[in-house]
């Protein structure tokens, strides 16, 4: 508990000394995932998995097939890793990428995220990057005296493109997660948790001299309609909020990959 309690006084005060020419949204996203983790890491009976890593590692060594010996450092780091891999997976909602969502084709490339539907002529694409999308729901007030602190859901809310293709013609969307419900150019009286950023029609392919209008400064009526447009072709809040699904749970496996990936090349040979 007092390790607990020492971490979160140590993450509260590295936040609030953290350089103003930091990104803000990247320091919460990593501060949150610290806390989440801390929260989530399982206690170890008897020799820990990180003991049985380094105690291989040493064996090698003592018959001259890799290199003399590990730094403080680098056992430290595989301590580390090796309890936060354990709290990850134990963690994790979403063991299998789905390959299809809603009549969507979903296709994996890094941290690239495609869905593709065709219907008859038309071929709707939508694409995103799960890199820096992560970030709790609310920014939480930690007790240092509860075990189990709320810290909010961690979630990847991803900006992305929408691509509706028509022979040699392309309709395009740039989308985003609202903050809060109906914060955007709808009408208040709708709750869409997405909205439209910018607009653009062009032929053949895209390249910046093509004329763009931001979502913000269309009319009013004609942003709801276009936002009814989206939903006839089954992109509503429901399929945003699959959208979102697909990719925490996607970010949070690529997580553990680079995780389980910075371990291994640290106990290389």
């Amino acid at each position: 508990m007092n390790g607990i309690v020492r971490n979160v006084l140590r993450v509260a005060a590295l936040k609030n000394i953290v350089s103003p020419t930091i990104n803000a949204t990247k320091t919460n996203s990593q501060i949150s995932r610290t806390l989440w983790n801390m929260c989530n890491r399982p206690e170890h009976n008897g020799p820990s998995l990180t003991t049985r890593v380094i105690k291989v590692h040493n064996e090698l060594c003592e018959c001259g097939g890799c290199r003399t010996a590990h730094t403080k450092a680098e056992k430290e780091l595989v301590e580390f890793l090796a309890e936060e891999i354990v709290a990850e997976k134990k963690a994790q909602k979403l063991k299998t990428i789905p390959t299809e969502l809603h009549g969507f084709k979903v296709s994996l490339d890094g941290a690239e995220v495609s869905l593709v539907k065709k219907d008859g002529n038309e071929t709707i694409t939508i694409s995103f990057n799960i890199n820096h999308t992560v970030d709790a729901d609310a920014e939480p007030e930690i007790d240092p005296q509860d075990d189990k602190p709320d810290i909010g859901e961690m979630k990847s809310k991803p900006n992305f493109e929408i691509d509706i293709v028509r022979g040699n013609q392309t309709l395009s969307f740039t989308c985003s997660f609202n903050s809060e419900p109906g914060a955007s150019g709808a009408d208040d009286n709708y709750n869409d948790i997405f909205g439209i950023d910018e607009i653009t029609l062009y032929e053949g392919e895209y390249s910046d001299k093509v004329y763009a209008v931001s979502g913000e400064i269309i009319d009013g009526y004609l942003y709801d309609l276009l936002m009814n447009y989206l939903e006839e072709k089954g992109i509503s809040n429901e399929f945003a909020e699959k959208i979102m699904g697909l990719s925490t749970s996607y970010e949070h496996t690529a997580y553990i990959s680079l995780l389980e990936g910075l371990s291994k090349f640290t106990t290389a040979t």
